[in-house]
């Protein structure tokens, strides 16, 4: 399944590691070094969460806690039944 993270990014569910609240990092000089190492997609300005994959660390202008919500959306949708072939059937 796929996730919109914000600014027209939409990466795969199974690719994050983790999402992080933008204080956290700005708090801590140890998240600011590791920041200074990694490949960033997405506006710095407005900055509210970081997603973090493998590969890229993307910065969100959406809190933790949309994210979380639209996790949890999907996670819901993906543990749906699908009944299209007995639709079809019964018409």
């Amino acid at each position: 399944m796929f996730i919109h993270i914000g600014n027209g990014n939409v990466i795969q569910t199974d690719d994050i590691i983790t999402i992080i609240d933008q204080d956290i990092i700005s708090s801590s000089v140890v998240m600011e070094e590791m920041m200074n190492n990694v490949k960033i997609i997405g506006p710095n300005e407005e900055t509210k969460s970081l997603v973090i994959t493998e590969d890229v660390t993307y910065f969100s202008t959406l809190s933790v806690a949309t994210l979380k919500k639209r996790a949890s959306m999907i996670s819901t949708i993906s543990k749906l039944d699908d009944y299209t072939d007995e639709l079809e059937l019964d018409n």
